[in-house]
């Protein structure tokens, strides 16, 4: 009996990854990266896994050159000057917001008690700056979900203290949606009601109706696994793509949706052609090719198209997308996985394998 359970096992394992490794026409077949036969990333553009950024899910060059003084000699001044340069509204604030505040999370982590003090004298210094409160509230929300559990008195403690921290900055910012954005993680964490949780996302909609990180932080929350359901989720995606204005990437947002709620164990060799993902594929396509090529959420879109994409086994249009966001990794899917460089470019090789297998090279490299 043990036997048959265990061929039982076999059966359901090559069910869940044999539609991932082979094509049905021809295989794909998986070689040692030293191998004469393997995709060379260099062919094609790619960088390395080492050199892999996981801080960013694009390029913002001058982000990372204020990270690089501010990292290198401890002059928070440069993170403050860039912040408040930045638009108020704009996604790339949320985004350099986030950014400085998981450089300084990483920091601490890996050096306990003396990483981050660029942050820690930041506030000190400047009680009074908008931005260092904002990065603050976001880095408190960050150490809690990477160093508490769920539900435990230490993640709650500091998920209250970054409460009342983006609290202060929203005081020092009228106007600003950032620390809201940041308090709907912390909404999460903490398990506001649906009330309670409205009157954050109200306060998000009048500051900046269409912002795509503000919806993507709360479609978590409408989540199944959260606080909501999956057609709570799927509604609260659905309505955001239909009053998305012209050129506007919530259209995308339907496809956060979906992935949110991917089955852990899919044994369905059709579900990724049922008409559910090719229709949030189709529309997050369609936002790709609608927005601005410099829209700083692009890249978001771009890189969770990509693992849709290779489980789609349209390989040529996974590869279209990596040629634009090669390099970074900070973004979902890859984030919530331990190692997110080497998930990336486990997807990377199956995307370049089944593009080779189909008679594409580097010479035919979409651009």
């Amino acid at each position: 009996m043990e036997i048959l359970w265990f061929l039982l096992a076999l059966c359901l394992l090559g069910a869940v990854v044999g539609p991932y490794v082979l094509r049905r026409r021809g295989g794909i077949r998986q070689v040692a990266p030293g191998s004469p036969d393997a995709a060379d990333p260099d062919d094609y553009g790619f960088a390395r896994q080492e050199e892999l950024d996981l801080r960013m899910p694009g390029p913002d060059q001058d982000l990372l050159d204020v990270l690089d003084v501010v990292q290198g000699t401890g002059a928070w001044r440069a993170a403050s000057q860039l912040l408040a340069g930045t638009p108020k509204e704009s996604e790339i604030r949320w985004q350099r917001v986030q950014a400085f505040a998981g450089a300084a999370s990483l920091e601490l982590a890996r050096q306990p008690g003396t990483g981050g003090a660029w942050l820690r004298a930041w506030r000190a210094e400047a009680p009074k700056d908008a931005g260092g409160a904002a990065v603050h509230a976001e880095f408190l929300v960050q150490q809690a979900w990477r160093t508490g559990t769920v539900g435990t008195d230490d993640f709650r403690i500091i998920l209250e203290e970054a409460r009342t921290v983006c609290g202060e900055a929203a005081l020092l910012a009228p106007g600003d949606p950032v620390p809201y954005i940041v308090e709907l993680a912390v909404a999460r964490g903490l398990g506001y009601s649906h009330e309670q949780f409205d009157q954050v996302w109200a306060k998000i909609i009048d500051r900046a109706p269409a912002h795509m990180g503000a919806h993507i932080a709360a479609l978590h929350f409408w989540c199944e696994k959260w606080h909501g359901s999956r057609e709570e989720a799927d509604r609260f995606a659905t309505a955001a793509a239909a009053r998305a204005p012209q050129g506007s990437l919530l259209a995308a947002l339907p496809l956060f949706a979906l992935y949110e709620h991917l089955p852990e164990v899919n044994l369905v060799r059709g579900f990724y052609e049922s008409a559910a993902v090719t229709k949030a594929v189709g529309g997050a396509m369609f936002a790709v090719h609608a927005a601005r090529a410099d829209d700083p959420v692009l890249a978001h879109v771009r890189h969770l198209l990509v693992l849709f994409l290779v489980r789609m086994e349209r390989w040529s249009e996974a590869v279209h997308q990596l040629v634009h966001i090669d390099g970074h990794v900070g973004a979902l899917p890859w984030t919530e996985n331990a190692d997110p460089a080497a998930e990336y470019t486990v997807y990377r090789a199956l995307a370049v394998a089944g593009y080779e297998a189909n008679g594409g090279s580097p010479a035919t490299l979409p651009h």
